[in-house]
C-alpha cells in the first residue's frame, strides 16, 4: 500500500462540489489502496481558507464535521524532533520564503514519517523539492 501525504487543496476541493477536481480529490480520499496521511498544520489550513469564505463558506462547527469525516480515511500527522530537524536541513537546502515555508513544514513533518509521496493539485509548490515524489490530481 502506498503511503501518500494529502495536501490542504486536495481537502478543500473534496468538499467543494463546484470545484472541477471534486471528483478527482472524493476519488483520491477513497482510494483503497493508498494510505493516506495529513499534517495538523494542512488541517489549520483547510480550516483558514474554508471558513474565511471565498472558495468555499463553511461554519467553524462545519468546517470541524468535514475533518470528522476525513479522519476516517486520513491520518494525522504532528510534528516532532525530527520533523523539525528536517524542516532546517530542507530550508537551508531550498531557500524558500515566505509563504512556501509552510510548504516545507509540512513536507519534514511527512518525511520524518517515512512518507515521501505528496498528494496535490499545487505542484509548484513542491516541484523542486527532490526528497519527494508528487501525485497529482
Amino acid at each position: 500500500m502506498k503511503r501518500v501525504l494529502v495536501d490542504t487543496n486536495i481537502l478543500i476541493y473534496a468538499i467543494d462540489q463546484d470545484s472541477q477536481f471534486h471528483s478527482k480529490s472524493q476519488d483520491l480520499l477513497s482510494n483503497p489502496e493508498a494510505d493516506l496521511f495529513t499534517t495538523s498544520k494542512n488541517l489549520s489550513e483547510f480550516l483558514a481558507v474554508v471558513t474565511k469564505g471565498h472558495t468555499v463558506s463553511l461554519s467553524i462547527e462545519d468546517a470541524l464535521l468535514a475533518i470528522n469525516d476525513f479522519l476516517e480515511t486520513i491520518t494525522i500527522l504532528y510534528p516532532n524532533e525530527k520533523s523539525f530537524s528536517i524542516f532546517r536541513e530542507l530550508l537551508q537546502k531550498y531557500h524558500p520564503n515566505g509563504l512556501r515555508i509552510h510548504d516545507y513544514e509540512i513536507i519534514s513533518i511527512g518525511l520524518a514519517h517515512k512518507i515521501k509521496q505528496v498528494a496535490t493539485k499545487n505542484t509548484h509548490d513542491f516541484k523542486d523539492v527532490k526528497e519527494i515524489s508528487i501525485i497529482t490530481i
